[in-house]
């Protein structure tokens, strides 16, 4: 699935809720990580600036737990 990553720790992933694809928005404070909001991409402004989100690419071979 789809990471994006935005300022002061926010992290958008795209997931399945109730058979269909939205986005759950979180945020990371001091390790510790606090749900948002689950929401559609009209409404993912409210929460972030959609030019500050960047697109988390993961390696083969390397853990996707590592920040």
């Amino acid at each position: 699935m789809a990471v994006w990553r935005g300022p002061d720790g926010l992290l958008v992933e795209v997931i399945v809720l109730d058979k269909r694809a939205c986005l759950r928005v979180s945020q990371v404070v001091n390790g510790r990580r606090y749900h948002q909001a689950y929401c559609s991409l009209a409404h993912l402004g409210e929460y972030v600036d959609l030019a500050d989100l960047v697109e988390v690419i993961y390696l083969p071979g390397r853990s996707r737990n590592r920040p």
